[in-house]
């Protein structure tokens, strides 16, 4: 984190991202991964088309678990974030709840302009292993190039 982003992390991020992320670091360390916890079990089930085929979504190599997303955009340019990611991986189910609430109906242009580093934002560096920031940059890295596709025609 740069010394800007040290003074307002919020910098830069749209309303909803801009919450959670201050709802994160008015938390000491401890008490931002059971935010992350609650943050799993908001994550929305796949709609029907989705469900039980993830062939029809992208893989996040990042992540340690199997995680699949995949990003609509609407006739309004509003971004849908669908997600599969398994129970039993929790912190990596947060990480992609926070995306998904956070990006949810976002214009497509606010989302590819989103600042890239915006999970580390969140403050959880002390709480969870580099490798598990790598899997949510990794998410956040998808999201941007299908919004991308999606919007180039």
């Amino acid at each position: 984190m740069t010394d800007d982003l040290s003074a307002d992390p919020t910098a830069g991020l749209p309303p909803a991202m801009a919450e959670i992320v201050e709802d994160f670091q008015a938390l000491p360390d401890r008490e931002r991964l059971q935010l992350l916890l609650e943050f799993s079990q908001g994550l929305r089930p796949l709609p029907p088309r989705f469900e039980g085929q993830p062939e029809k979504m992208e893989r996040v190599d990042e992540c340690q678990s199997p995680v699949f997303i995949t990003v609509e955009v609407d006739d309004a340019q509003a971004v849908h974030l669908h997600v599969s990611a398994p129970p039993e991986a929790p912190t990596t189910r947060g990480f992609a709840g926070v995306l998904q609430e956070g990006l949810e109906g976002l214009p497509a242009a606010v989302v590819l302009d989103l600042p890239a580093d915006v999970c580390h934002r969140l403050g959880l560096e002390q709480a969870v292993s580099p490798l598990r920031m790598r899997g949510m940059t990794g998410m956040l890295a998808r999201v941007k190039r299908q919004v991308r596709v999606a919007t180039a025609a």
